[in-house]
This record gives structure tokens, C-alpha cells and sequence, in this order.
């Protein structure tokens, strides 16, 4: 049985503990309003501009709109968004594996490149040959999460549209964790270029004729850009409010289990100190009476 002095020292090591997991829950929970509270006013403009997107990549032919455009897939880019920090669960793991297995199993007959947004998934993707090209793509683009805006989000989009139209990669996928609740997340897996056509459907807008107003030209270079960096952003968003649900359930977990040990280090401390107490009543007794004797 351990000594008073170290359950002691256990005690109070598991108390600070529980109290550095407790405060950053209460952080957590309050950074997760403000990220909620902007996903959710996000995504209804944003899902809804992505399906006049589709329905508008459909009735524009492929010299018109230069994102609707199929290659034959032999350039790939995948842009892998996890946090900047850890300790909050299976959040970043669940983004880095799918990534990896995208790579190397999905797509591994083509060239594969991987933009890491997070410090998370640039560490483990160091050394390996999926390496960002800085040339082609920004060289520090888990930035985005020290100052989250959509200035920021546009410029790195821009960049990737820029460089689909030149052909540098026929395809460029999105992999995050789209919010859900506080409590769960789904990995989500999005095809940003090129633009995937509304399937048709007899009764559906798709198949009506449009009235293009002010002109194509004028939606095709307004309209379908902001879209797309509208997607983008809503992608970093869903992100970054599923990092802070997921951080506040890891260390919700993680205080309960603080206080679950704590009691059970106490219960042991009150055992072994009564047991020590006992031994040394049954040793005055014992002495008393061998005095007696």
C-alpha cells in the first residue's frame, strides 16, 4: 500500500488537473458561441448559393465557366483543415487519416498534393513526398486560424481557383469537420473544383431556361468566384466550430475523469490513514499491556 505522502501528492496533482481541464472547458464553451452563432447565420446563404452554383454550371458550357471544367485527373491538390492545437479529442485525427488515405489510396495513381490548413496536419505531413510546393500555393496557410476572416479565406481560395484554371491540378478536394452540435462532428469531404454540375431532373430549376441578368460574362466573373470563396470560408468556419464543440467535450470528459480518480485517491487515503491510525492504537495497547505485565 502507498504511503500517506504519496496518495497525498497524487490527490493534489489530479486536483490541478481537474481544475486546467475545467477552466479550458468554460474557454472552449465560450469560444464556441461566437463560432456557432457564425456557422449557423453562414450556412443557410451559403448552402443555398452553392445549389444556384450547381444549377448555374449546368446551363454553362465549359468556354463560358472555366471551373466547370473536366480533366482527365492526374494532378490532384487536397486541402486538409484541422487546428492549430491539440487536446480536443479525435478531431484532427479523424482529418489527417482520411487525408492520408485519400492519397494513397483513392488517388495514388496521380500526382498528389496536400495544403495543409493547420499547424496539426503541417506537422505530420513533414518529410513526407506530399509536401506543400510553396511556389504553387501559400507557404503559411495555417495562419488563417490567428486572425479567422474572410479576407484571408478569399485570398487562399482565389489562389487555388487561379490555379485550377491553369491547370496545375484537375482536381481540388476539401476535407474538415463540418459542425454538428457541440457534442459531434462529420468529417466531411467536399469537391471545390471543378464545379459539379445540379444533377437534372425533369421538374427540377436545372433543367428551366435562364434569364441571365446583367449578363453571363458578369455572373460567370462575379458570381461563381464569390461562391466559391463563400464555400471556402463556410468550410474554415464548420472547422472552426467543431475544433471548439470538440475541446469542450474532450475536456468535459476529461474533468469527470479528474473527479471520478480524485474520489477514489480520497477514498484510498481515508483507508490507509485509518489503517495507520489502527496500528498505532494496537501498538499503545500493546505497549500498555507489556508495561502492565
Amino acid at each position: 500500500m502507498a504511503n500517506l505522502k504519496e496518495i497525498r501528492s497524487r490527490i493534489t496533482s489530479v486536483n490541478s488537473t481537474m481544475q486546467i481541464t475545467s477552466a479550458m472547458k468554460m474557454v472552449s464553451a465560450a469560444k464556441l458561441r461566437r463560432a456557432q452563432d457564425a456557422i449557423i447565420q453562414m450556412r443557410p446563404y451559403a448552402e443555398k448559393l452553392q445549389e444556384i452554383l450547381g444549377n448555374l454550371s449546368s446551363s454553362l458550357d465549359a468556354s463560358e465557366n472555366p471551373y466547370t471544367q473536366q480533366r482527365a485527373v492526374k494532378n490532384v491538390l487536397i486541402v486538409g483543415i484541422t487546428s492549430n492545437r491539440g487536446l480536443c479529442g479525435g478531431f484532427n485525427n479523424a482529418v489527417i487519416k482520411r487525408v492520408k488515405r485519400l492519397a494513397t489510396e483513392e488517388y495514388k495513381d496521380c500526382n498528389v498534393t496536400i495544403l495543409p490548413v493547420g499547424k496539426k496536419i503541417a506537422e505530420s505531413l513533414k518529410g513526407t513526398e506530399y509536401a506543400v510546393r510553396g511556389s504553387v500555393l501559400p507557404t503559411h496557410p495555417e495562419k488563417v486560424w490567428d486572425d479567422l476572416n474572410f479576407e484571408t479565406s478569399s485570398a487562399i481560395a482565389q489562389n487555388l481557383m487561379d490555379r485550377f484554371e491553369e491547370g496545375s491540378f484537375d482536381k481540388i478536394l476539401i476535407v474538415y469537420n463540418a459542425f454538428k452540435n457541440a457534442a459531434s462532428q462529420d468529417l466531411t469531404i467536399e469537391q471545390m473544383l471543378p464545379i459539379v454540375p445540379t444533377e437534372s431532373d425533369s421538374n427540377a430549376a436545372a433543367t428551366a431556361d435562364y434569364i441571365f441578368e446583367p449578363s453571363k460574362e458578369k455572373i460567370v466573373t462575379n458570381l461563381i468566384p464569390n461562391s466559391l470563396k463563400i464555400q471556402f470560408y463556410k468550410a474554415l468556419l464548420d472547422s472552426n466550430a467543431s475544433e471548439h464543440g470538440a475541446r469542450m467535450t474532450a475536456m468535459h470528459k476529461a474533468t469527470d475523469n479528474a473527479t471520478s480518480l480524485k474520489k477514489e485517491l480520497q477514498l484510498y487515503y481515508n483507508k490507509a490513514r485509518q489503517a495507520a491510525i489502527t496500528n498505532e492504537i494496537l501498538e499503545i495497547v500493546g505497549g500498555a499491556e507489556a508495561l502492565n505485565g
